[in-house]
């Protein structure tokens, strides 16, 4: 355990950011799982929507930080992939 004020604030601090950085990466999978059922039924119009909120998830997580920018591209690159291979 930590002895030093400023130590003690970091894990505070350490233990905010963690849980922001789930409910975020929590989001991104709930969008990407909905993108890949829809294109296993191969249900055009589902999959191409719900491609467009994953895309915005995704972005979002990007952009605070949580994915770095080229996993944030693969993982946009690879769904776009799929929903063209069933379009």
């Amino acid at each position: 355990m930590a002895n030093i004020k400023s130590a003690k604030k970091r894990i505070l601090v350490t233990e905010t950011k963690a849980a922001r950085n789930k409910a975020i990466k929590s989001k991104v999978k709930t969008a990407v799982k909905k993108v890949e059922t829809a294109v296993a039924e191969k249900n055009v119009e589902a999959a191409k929507a719900a491609l467009h909120t994953a895309i915005v998830e995704i972005s979002k997580a990007g952009s605070k930080g949580v994915y770095h920018k080229k996993t944030v591209s693969r993982k946009i690159a690879r769904l776009s992939k799929a929903v063209d291979s069933i379009a």
